[in-house]
């Protein structure tokens, strides 16, 4: 499992987020995106401490990216929208997909959005369960 990179969530994420979930609320060009904040999203999941990983497997990784795309806020708009199909587009890199309705999977995302930072770990393990939930492999 490799981290994203940034030119993967400009020409994939970004780019679906913004074609395909407008509703309203246009989300600017990338090169707005707020400095270093992304980059810090992207290598979150994949950090270790001790010589031990802070998050093991796909699901714990998926989660802590969506968490933390959505409460850092690296865009001007659309962070929920663009943190939706970032995760989507990890999982799918791993052979894995959400099978979710579009309306749940938004209110998921701003259930997480207006969640309390300081219940982060719970809201994390929230995002877990709905990921085991949803969860299928790619292409079935």
């Amino acid at each position: 499992m490799k981290p994203l990179t940034i030119t993967e969530v400009e020409y994939v994420a970004h780019s679906l987020a913004r074609k395909m979930m407008t509703w309203n609320e246009p989300i600017p060009d990338f090169i707005t995106r707020l400095p270093n904040i992304l980059e810090g999203c992207l290598v979150a999941p994949f950090q270790s401490f001790g010589g031990k990983t802070l998050y093991k497997g796909l699901i714990e990784k998926s989660a802590i990216l969506f968490y933390i795309m959505v409460k850092n806020h690296p865009f001007q708009n659309g962070n929920k929208r663009i943190a939706m199909t970032t995760m989507l587009y990890f999982l799918y890199r791993n052979k894995k997909w959400l099978r979710v309705d579009n309306q749940e999977l938004y209110n998921f995302a701003k259930w997480v959005a207006e969640s309390n930072p300081k219940l982060k770990e719970e809201t994390v393990r929230a995002t877990e369960k709905f990921i085991k939930t949803y969860l299928v492999d790619y292409g079935k």
